[in-house]
């Protein structure tokens, strides 16, 4: 669908009204439809997926914001604007870019955004501190992101917001300018159309496994790319787009960056129930539990989400696809090559030596900072299904199915500088036994960019002027904001949607 078809003349008669419209069921878009609620207005939100959740639903859960109950409880003194100072201290090379001014609008909004939630019947341990953020900010949710999902899901229902499931938007009406409504094409195949009495608001994720958007706007190398969400695919970018929007920092993404595949269940943390009374519960016995009781929990998160650090190629790790052959300089980059090769997988080798330097700090393989770190034996402990140990690489290649030809080749001592310009290291993979992390994938994590909006959340055009009738708030209409870090992206997709609502509903 072009974007011609994703604008369209309004019908003689719509379908269907209602006061607010809502197009995404994730975190934004839910926040959006309990607060559109909470306001009394009749809300229908629409989503493309056959259940709720987007990237909010997947994602670790921390979320980080300043001014809290929280953070007063413990004596921790904050501002919106030290915040708002330490969030550009994530990405100082590209910090020029961001908007900075509705950056400390968001700032300004996220200690009233978590005290919304707690209300709501959300639970968070912490706040924790993560450098450089120079006081703790964040807010860990208990017992996982599913319950942001979870807990609005039901608030939601309980004011008889009206949600539908396997329903694409996939238009925009709009007549002299304003946006009226949406047509929707449901599960069944037919088409629906929908009158926005106040305001539609548009709820996207980022653009991350959105191919045409990648390559139009970042490189055809990006297009190839898969984003760890498969559902990101930018439909929310497309349709503002359609209207007229303004989009800044399109070319800006976090990644790609190597992931391990995830496990074929879920991680415990994923299955602990996240019903308002038992995260109450969990809370509770969070803050009595020992440290190693919550060690064990973060690092399960780490070893199933977070990336492999590059010091370990630093250190001679080799990263090899399915033929054991290597097939670039793992200094430079090596997450870019991975999609061109056999079922876009590959495996990291190192031997003994490397392995005992990555067995204590401060030789870690991933980490989420000031949280927690995750070392060799981690991944063999929680990690089964990506870990593997032979005492010759023979027997290791066997373990993870590629040819022990190539793997021995790829292990080998390298004089000098390799193909891939790397230069030698060392005296290559010699001391068993030899360790195997894999399959993994070049993932993209997120893309930054997206729609212009201002502090009332109104999407703006290219004359930075507001589209009457159109809201928006998300990933994907961060308005020029950077936010890199932890938790910020989920805080976002929070307070956005539910200020979206406020301005809208009036």
């Amino acid at each position: 669908m072009n974007d011609t078809s994703r604008r369209l003349a309004p019908p003689d008669h719509f379908d269907e009204s209602a006061d607010l419209v809502v197009v995404g069921g994730g975190g934004t878009g839910l926040a959006a439809a309990v607060r559109g609620g909470e306001l009394g207005a009749r809300v229908v939100l629409f989503e493309k997926n056959p259940h709720l959740g987007g990237t909010t639903g997947i994602a670790v859960g921390s979320m980080t914001a300043c001014c809290t109950s929280m953070q007063k409880a413990e004596g921790i003194e904050d501002s919106p604007e030290a915040h708002n100072e330490d969030i550009g201290n994530f990405h100082p090379g590209i910090e020029s870019r961001s908007n900075n001014e509705l950056r400390l609008f968001f700032t300004r909004n996220s200690g009233a955004t978590i005290e919304w939630l707690h209300r709501l019947g959300v639970r968070f341990h912490g706040p924790i501190p993560e450098p450089p953020n120079r006081v703790p900010r964040m807010h860990n949710i208990v017992p996982n992101a599913k319950a942001y999902i979870a807990v609005m899901h039901r608030q939601a229902i309980r004011l008889d917001v009206d949600i539908r499931i396997d329903s694409l938007v996939e238009a925009l009406y709009l007549q002299d300018g304003r946006v009226l409504g949406v047509r929707v094409r449901t599960a069944d195949g037919r088409y629906v159309s929908v009158k926005a009495e106040r305001g539609v608001v548009l709820a996207p994720g980022d653009f991350s496994s959105g191919a045409e958007l990648k390559r139009q706007y970042i490189s055809e190398a990006a297009a190839e790319i898969e984003g760890i969400n498969p559902t990101a695919t930018g439909e929310g970018q497309l349709l503002g787009i359609a209207a007229g929007a303004a989009v800044h920092n399109m070319d800006i993404m976090l990644g790609p960056q190597i992931r391990f595949v995830p496990p074929s269940r879920p991680p415990f943390t994923q299955m602990l129930p996240t019903a308002p009374l038992a995260a109450k519960l969990m809370s509770l016995v969070t803050g009595l539990m020992p440290s190693f009781v919550f060690q064990h929990i973060v690092k399960s998160l780490l070893v199933t989400w977070q990336h492999p650090e590059p010091m370990l190629f630093e250190a001679g790790a080799i990263m090899v696809n399915k033929s054991g052959q290597r097939f670039i300089n793992e200094l430079d980059e090596p997450a870019y090559g991975i999609p061109a090769q056999p079922d876009k997988v590959a495996w990291i080798i190192f031997d003994q030596t490397i392995a005992e330097k990555f067995s204590a700090w401060p030789h870690y393989i991933s980490t989420a900072p000031g949280i927690s770190y995750a070392y060799v034996k981690d991944y063999k402990r929680l990690r089964p299904d990506v870990y593997a140990e032979a005492d010759s690489l023979a027997a290791l290649a066997s373990q993870i199915g590629v040819p022990a030809a190539g793997l021995e080749a790829a292990a080998a001592k390298n004089d000098g500088d390799d193909a891939f310009g790397r230069e030698h290291f060392g005296t290559g993979l010699g001391k068993p036994p030899f360790y195997a992390l894999g399959p993994a994938k070049g993932w993209i994590v997120i893309t930054e960019g997206g729609l212009a909006v201002n502090e009332k959340l109104q999407v703006m055009d290219n004359e930075n002027r507001p589209i009457p009738g159109l809201y928006a708030g998300g990933t994907g209409a961060q308005g020029g904001m950077i936010i890199w870090g932890h938790g910020l992206h989920i805080c976002w997709a929070v307070t956005s949607g539910r200020l979206a609502a406020e301005n809208a509903v009036g």
